[in-house]
């Protein structure tokens, strides 16, 4: 007796369309004829819609399920396709490494964010957009600063600190303010009451009744 074993399986592309749909991929390729291969895709392209709902809500649904089958195929599925198979080469490209500003933060709860957003803002010609971009970091360097520190902060620090790292290139344009703390981090939660102390203030008062 031959048993199917994990271990010894064919490793599966998609492992979401689960291994029978793998299976069906397979057989579809010993098919000789090339209509009825493309008959047989066809109905596994049904199937596998009907198993992945939630592409319902991408745009083009059928291209991603016929790029799917090719990738589940392998990219050796000779059949008349509505679209052309995706590239295997950029499939299986590396993803390019992300590059990363290096260098030591000033200010570390302000964050590496911060100055790359104030150096942007540098770039920026004067105006109304760049005004704006200005009022938004300085309120998100007095929100950072409220939140390490757990207390009030003082504008004039926010404003100089921005001065600081802009190389005294921003300052906040005249009749602009910055929002206020509370605004800023938003209202504290109130703790809920355990449901049983309620039931239990319930109980004790029909008891007193």
């Amino acid at each position: 007796m031959n048993h199917d074993y994990n271990t010894q399986r064919k490793r599966m592309a998609l492992p979401e369309y689960g291994r029978n749909i793998q299976k069906m991929v397979d057989f579809i390729k010993t098919i000789k004829d090339r209509d009825e291969r493309t008959r047989a895709a066809r109905s596994i392209i049904e199937i596998m819609g009907n198993l992945n709902p939630n592409l319902r809500d991408s745009g083009d649904v059928k291209h991603k399920l016929w790029d799917h089958l090719a990738i589940i195929a392998d990219f050796d599925l000779d059949i008349d396709s509505p679209y052309p198979p995706p590239a295997k080469e950029v499939l299986r490209e590396k993803p390019r490494p992300v590059g990363y500003k290096k260098g030591e933060v000033k200010y570390l709860h302000y964050g590496r964010i911060i100055e790359m957003m104030i150096e942007e803002a540098c770039n920026m010609k004067d105006g109304e957009g760049k005004d704006y971009l200005v009022m938004l970091i300085a309120n998100q360097m007095k929100k950072a600063s409220a939140t390490w520190n757990r207390g009030q902060v003082n504008d004039d620090v926010i404003l100089n600190d921005l001065k600081e790292l802009s190389g005294n290139r921003l300052v906040l344009a005249e009749g602009l303010k910055l929002l206020d703390v509370k605004e800023l981090l938003g209202p504290k939660k109130k703790k809920q009451q355990p449901k049983q102390n309620k039931q239990h203030k319930k109980k004790y008062q029909s008891k007193r009744q």
